[in-house]
């Protein structure tokens, strides 16, 4: 375990000393803020004319609109820099011949990838709680559900891990960081819109595609549902892509 903190510990500060750290950490917070912003703006000019209509209710519940409406904002936000952060991992090691070193130190496979990603999700973790801040605002203008929150920051924690471990892979096959983003982007779309896909084709494979989206598992915790095949469409997403990258790295040994 020692190890494997090591290397996640070398990663998370490669973060900080590259201009792609820092463009993906202030970017992610000038757009999460920019959306709290805007998202909050039009949910107060939605309460206001709520309230001013005898027939609508005189409510709107921040629980239902704000909260998921950000969150899922936020997803699109890192669907976008999953890549940029996951592209550096193996691709740079293999450019400057650094992985050699890794390969020939006393590390197993699943320890080089394990480190390399905890050191991404220790970045991105960093990156959502820049945006607690805006949880703190909401607890003093309304009232949200603590478990409604907790769970859409479970479920973005889960995404983002699912984002980072399909970058990884694409980042072991290749020294071009571009190639890797690209590659891991074009995936990461293709994931994104089954739930779509899957609504025109109908039937057993319509279901099928859907559950395969990503977009299917997150709807039910951004409200606040907890379901356990979420919880293990993720744990295996992710397992499932650690797994391939160990694979691919064991295989680097014998090149």
């Amino acid at each position: 375990m020692r190890r494997i903190l090591a290397i996640a510990n070398r990663e998370l500060n490669g973060y900080f000393n590259t201009v792609m750290g820092w463009l993906c950490l202030g970017g992610f917070i000038f757009l999460t803020g920019f959306i709290f912003a805007w998202i909050a703006t039009q949910y107060a000019d939605y309460a206001t004319q709520a309230m001013m209509d005898p027939y609508g209710g005189g409510t709107v519940s921040v629980d239902e609109h704000l909260i998921p409406d950000f969150f899922g904002t936020t997803a699109v936000i890192l669907l976008m820099l999953c890549p940029a952060l996951s592209m550096r991992l193996f691709s740079e090691d293999i450019k400057q011949h650094s992985m050699e070193l890794l390969l020939s130190a006393p590390l197993s496979s699943m320890e080089i990838v394990l480190g390399k990603f905890l050191g991404a999700m220790g970045f991105a973790t960093i990156m959502l709680m820049c945006t607690l801040h805006y949880i703190v605002i909401l607890g003093w203008i309304s009232s949200p559900d603590p478990m409604i929150v907790v769970l859409n920051y479970v479920a973005t924690l889960l995404l983002t891990g699912a984002f980072i471990s399909a970058g990884m892979l694409a980042s072991a096959f290749t020294r071009r960081q571009l190639l890797a983003l690209m590659m891991s982007f074009g995936f990461l779309m293709v994931l994104w819109f089954l739930s779509g896909i899957g609504s025109i084709a109908g039937g057993s494979v319509g279901n099928a595609l859907a559950y395969l989206s990503v977009l299917s598992h997150i709807e039910a915790l951004s409200m606040g549902l907890l379901h356990l095949k979420d919880i293990i469409y993720f744990v295996t997403f992710i397992g499932l892509f650690l797994f391939a990258t160990h694979q691919r790295v064991e295989a680097m040994r014998w090149q």
